[in-house]
């Protein structure tokens, strides 16, 4: 796979030796084990992948190389880059500035850009109507395009459906800039709507069994449709494409739910349901599928708590949360700063959406053990920032560079 130039701040010594150990004795990536830093009354077990995909490390590549080429060019990116907010920060002092927030909110109206102004399209890609309004502004949109190629692959097959006649079915957040921009992408050739969750499912099937009046469809999917949708006409035939940073297993569900329901409405066998269902293949990218992996067989280990690392807006790193807290008491934070002392840490609550301050969450045990696991948009530097944080509480910090030094 390509290697990318992504600026030294976001590498990590300790992290990089563990990668490359655990990629040379496991080229086929098979095995799932954690990797466990023993650092005496400390144990910390990595999940064995995390942090950085191909499409983050690709979007930072770009986006920095571009600041360098353009120097004394007003340099704007569309939204967020990517998820986080360490590396969003650095773009900015670098002199970017953002034209909409992570919802879509203007912060700086398009009518203020020149054609000689640079506009990076982040990692989520964006809507062919912004994409078009840019180009009428003289931007070219095709030059500092950071768009994930997992998430354009989407793209693809939500237009490879379409050409058979298939409406789209797209599982993703609604307010996701990349549902909002796959979403775009796949009503330009067929009919689609948005469902955010198994309920949402179980609702549209209605819908296409005729359970529910066609005419309430409009309201209960209000804002997520595609313009000229017939919810009588348009349910007849259907294929689910997602959002890649969704939980594998959710849209599997999705998925296997709608076929089923198609079955039994038409009668149809296995021979038969591409008459009603796309045939599609999982479109969650290779690191999504990853990381959930990843952490469905650390949570095998025997443990106290789990720390997952990475933006709180960042979409699969809240999964990877959502997957730990069926078992262990977890802790959502966005850097090692948030852990204030050994006795006091601040830390994210996706369900309410507020940062909350717990007291005595480290265990008064030895060896304590911590998992460790980090959203695929979390610089490596930031997860070894948050271990020598751990291990300063219990005064064993030097040992991780012996740690270093035995990997190296």
């Amino acid at each position: 796979m390509k290697t990318f130039n992504v600026p030294i701040i976001y590498r990590s010594p300790l992290i990089n030796a563990i990668k490359s150990k655990r990629k040379a004795e496991d080229k086929m990536k098979k095995d799932f084990t954690p990797t466990l830093l023993d650092l005496g009354p400390l144990h910390i077990y990595l999940a064995r992948h995390f942090g950085f995909c191909y499409g983050v490390e690709n979007a930072i590549e770009i986006s920095f190389r571009t600041i360098d080429e353009n120097p004394g060019k007003r340099i704007f990116l569309l939204s967020e880059m990517i998820h986080n907010p360490q590396v969003n920060a650095d773009l900015q002092q670098r002199g970017v500035q953002f034209l909409q927030d992570t919802y879509g909110n203007q912060l700086i109206p398009f009518e203020d850009l020149k054609p000689e102004d640079v506009v990076i399209i982040p990692a989520f890609g964006t809507t062919l109507e912004i994409e078009q309004k840019l180009n009428s502004f003289g931007i070219p949109t095709e030059k500092y395009n950071t768009t994930c190629p997992f998430v354009e692959k989407v793209w693809n097959r939500s237009e490879q459906i379409a050409k058979k006649g298939y409406t789209i079915v797209i599982h993703g957040k609604p307010r996701h800039e990349e549902t909002r921009a796959t979403f775009s992408h796949a009503a330009e050739n067929a009919p689609s709507v948005i469902v955010n969750d198994m309920k949402d499912t179980l609702l549209l099937a209605q819908f296409i069994t005729g359970e529910k009046d066609p005419a309430e469809f409009y309201t209960s999917f209000a804002g997520r449709y595609s313009p000229g949708f017939d919810a009588a006409k348009d349910l007849q035939r259907i294929g689910v494409v997602n959002q890649t940073t969704q939980l594998a297993t959710d849209t599997q569900a999705i998925a296997d739910f709608l076929k089923q329901t198609m079955r039994q409405h038409y009668g149809l066998n296995d021979s038969n349901i591409g008459e009603r269902f796309a045939d599609t293949r999982d479109t969650l990218c290779y690191a999504t599928n990853d990381n959930q992996t990843a952490i469905t067989h650390m949570l095998h280990t025997p443990a106290d708590l789990a720390i997952v690392v990475g933006g709180y807006n960042s979409s699969n790193t809240t999964h990877l949360v959502e997957l730990c807290e069926e078992k262990l008491p977890t802790y959502f934070i966005n850097s090692e700063e948030k852990l204030l002392s050994a006795e006091h840490v601040l830390h994210y609550n996706y369900h309410t959406k507020e940062e909350l301050s717990t007291t005595n969450y480290l265990p008064a045990q030895e060896p304590l053990r911590i998992l460790i696991t980090s959203g695929a948009s979390c610089p490596d530097a930031m997860v070894e920032g948050v271990i020598r944080r751990l291990a300063s509480f219990y005064g064993v910090e030097g040992n991780i560079d012996e740690l270093v030094a035995q990997l190296g």
